[in-house]
């Protein structure tokens, strides 16, 4: 019988935080900015908490509170999809005059970092919902970090269970090890913002967008406060620390405990890091070659523009200094891979993951050389680390059905009535927690205030399904579930 009572304690948990955080945005405009908008946080925190509180106490137990594999699923799921619902509040009850699903698509996006959003005009937004959005990435990168280096790897989730051993506790349970984890995360998590905020207002921003883009850079979020994103700026020393916080956001944070401790060896020798460094590093100069070539753009010019795009795409961060669409099909099918191969495992950034195309590869190269030579004997391995035939399977079904899951959201998008390019492109953002397509309605500079509520909401699926690494969603689907 699953255990509902230890999945709302926990969830009650995290709709408190999520009250307490909406303190934040209501002090801001309450002893800063003296402005109204305090009053929509203060109803908003009032009504998430007292939520949260209800389902704590009333579902509190005396033991000590333990998740099995299917609470664990349940719980994956069931915060994403409470804590976004009520993350919309604020935008609710804000002077923007927006429906509730509109506030819903903005907390989603937010939430699961993806970064798209429905607010246009963004100088005209409050300052309190500005820093909200900012500050519903940073949490959702922490969260979803967090999951990946935890709970995803003991729900064998796409071959996850590689990194079991190493990250998570063996036995089904799943509390134990999380809390010292998680604050090795986030202590580091938190270093980063704070020094990407600095150096970002050392280079000219004012304090405000510093901060709301060092949360939204390391947690791959990519929600600006401009209109025009980066570009805005115009600013090289901005494009180039929001590059470097761009690539550590789509790294392994579990490198940089490592690395915390002093094993730099460790860090090294990551295959992961070194494929993530140097697919960046080749779309970059593929990016500026063709710039060069085909638009007429000197070296240095073609190397800064291309190499933002590509950390941005890679990251599944989605900010914008340039306007790619415009840059010829080349740059176009180049970011729409690299929005799908995404950054690596344990990072916050989106996509398929680096990882798990490697163990694809590996398997392939073990079954050619059996073609070879048949009575040979070849065990693909990862890291050191041998590739069991499950764990190759999981692989190879996640990479399967996100193939599916594209292909299904992109042809619903376009029963919608949207065109080829703006269905494929919107799945394949929704998905990958990008944010930004390749096309005019869902592109970098884009809001999605003009789309219908049939394509926001499967956007708003899509972005949930990609965030959750699917099969943590699709296995609800399935009767067998919900029997003992």
């Amino acid at each position: 019988m699953i255990a509902f009572r230890a999945v709302f304690f926990l969830i009650g948990i995290l709709l408190s935080i999520t009250a307490a955080a909406m303190l934040i945005p209501l002090s801001l405009e309450l002893l800063i900015y003296r402005t109204d908008g305090w009053r929509e946080f203060a109803i908003s925190a009032f009504m998430t908490g007292l939520v949260g509180t209800l389902l704590v106490l009333s579902t509190q137990s005396e033991g000590k509170t333990q998740l099995r594999v299917r609470e664990a699923f349940l719980l994956t799921v069931g915060s994403w999809v409470l804590t976004s619902f009520f993350a919309g509040l604020p935008f609710f009850w804000s002077s923007l005059s927006l429906d509730f699903l509109d506030c819903w698509f903005e907390s989603v996006s937010a939430l699961t970092t993806t970064g798209s959003t429905i607010l246009a005009h963004l100088n005209k937004v409050p300052k309190g919902i500005l820093l909200w959005r900012a500050l519903l990435q940073w949490l959702g990168g922490t969260g979803i970090i967090v999951m990946a280096m935890t709970i995803l790897p003991i729900l064998r989730i796409g071959g996850m269970q590689l990194f079991r051993n190493e990250f998570s506790d063996r036995s089904e349970k799943i509390l134990p090890r999380v809390s010292q984890i998680a604050s090795a995360i986030l202590s580091i998590y938190f270093v980063f913002t704070m020094a990407c905020a600095i150096l970002l207002h050392l280079a000219g921003m004012g304090w405000f967008d510093a901060v709301c883009h060092a949360m939204c850079t390391v947690s791959t979020g990519g929600l600006s406060t401009k209109d025009l994103s980066i570009g805005a700026f115009h600013s090289l020393s901005i494009e180039l620390i929001l590059t470097v916080f761009m690539i550590i956001g789509g790294t392994t944070f579990i490198l940089f405990v490592k690395l915390w401790h002093r094993n730099f060896k460790a860090v090294w020798q990551d295959s992961q890091l070194r494929v993530y460094l140097g697919t960046i590093g080749v779309a970059s100069l593929l990016g500026a070659s063709w710039l060069m070539f085909h638009e007429d753009v000197n070296f240095w010019d073609s190397l800064r523009y291309s190499s933002f795009a590509v950390v941005s795409i890679i990251t599944s961060t989605g900010y914008m200094a340039e306007d790619y669409t415009v840059w010829g099909s080349f740059p176009l099918v180049l970011f729409f891979v690299l929005s799908l191969i995404g950054g690596c495992t344990g990072s916050t950034a989106g996509g398929i993951k680096i990882f798990r195309f490697q163990v694809l590869l590996a398997v392939a190269l073990s079954h050619l050389r059996q073609l070879r030579r048949p009575h040979g004997i070849y065990v693909p391995s990862y890291q050191s680390q041998k590739i069991s035939e499950n764990i190759s399977t999981s692989v190879f079904t996640f990479i399967t059905l996100y193939a599916f899951c594209l292909i299904t959201l992109a042809g619903g998008l376009s029963v919608c009535g949207l065109d080829f390019t703006t269905s494929l492109s919107g799945a394949a953002s929704a998905l990958g927690n990008l944010g930004t397509g390749l096309s005019s309605h869902i592109g970098p500079l884009g809001a999605l205030e003009a789309l219908e509520q049939g394509p926001k909401c499967l956007l708003m699926f899509g972005m949930i399904l990609g965030r959750l690494e699917l099969l943590a969603v699709l296995i609800l689907f399935m009767p067998s579930f919900w029997k003992d």
